[in-house]
């Protein structure tokens, strides 16, 4: 396969991976070349949102010949929440998959569909995927801290975003000033972003075993 091209599963495929939105798409597929060299062996479904993606999730473990279902959301401001309602939606479609508490390797369970489920940025903290992102970055990296301070810089009345998302201005006025300034998940492809991390190597392992 030539490098930069992707080639994904057709839409029956037997491995989904569920997200919330075209950026987390974006991130794993690009994340995923970066730390394996290849395209994914499973199919990225941005199902538009997170109610959404709850909504879907019954449907999706219910597909015929379907073997594996990863989800991914946002912890947000809750991730004791986050990850109950999601458990939830899980139990109710296969009351047979048991969850426990989250793992910051994230979370396998089930055979048959085998579930799988992360919650940006770690299973740990709250956040969303621009947290993670952030941790890609490398920590010799000159304009990050540059680009917090600008952000920080901007007077509380003054923001038109809201404190949690702070993390999410920040990545995207670091986005803005590189070489070829585009979407978070090209910036794994261009090596402005490090797959190679603690936080990468988790999230790496936690797809490698799912799927």
């Amino acid at each position: 396969m030539t490098r930069g091209t992707f080639s994904f599963p057709s839409k029956l495929s037997t491995c989904v991976l569920l997200v919330e939105g075209q950026d987390d798409k974006h991130v794993v597929e690009h994340f995923y070349w970066s730390r394996f060299g290849s395209a994914p062996p499973f199919e990225v479904l941005d199902k538009g949102g997170y109610q959404p993606l709850c909504d879907a999730i019954g449907l999706e473990l219910k597909v015929p010949n379907r073997e594996v279902v990863g989800i991914i959301v946002d912890a947000n401001d809750d991730l004791e929440s986050r990850w109950a309602a999601i458990a939830d939606r899980l139990r109710r479609a296969c009351p047979d998959i048991i969850f426990g508490d989250p793992s910051p390797g994230g979370t396998i369970a089930g055979n048959g569909p085998r579930v799988g489920l992360w919650l940006w940025p770690d299973n740990e903290s709250s956040g969303e995927i621009e947290d993670f992102v952030a941790r890609m970055i490398p920590c010799d990296d000159p304009i990050w801290p540059l680009s917090r301070r600008y952000i920080e810089d901007i007077p509380l009345e003054k923001r038109p975003f809201s404190e949690g998302k702070t993390a999410r201005a920040e990545i995207h006025a670091w986005l803005a000033v590189r070489k070829e300034p585009r979407r978070m998940g090209s910036a794994f492809r261009t090596g402005d972003l490090k797959a190679d991390g603690p936080l990468a190597t988790l999230f790496a392992c936690w797809l490698e075993d799912l799927f």
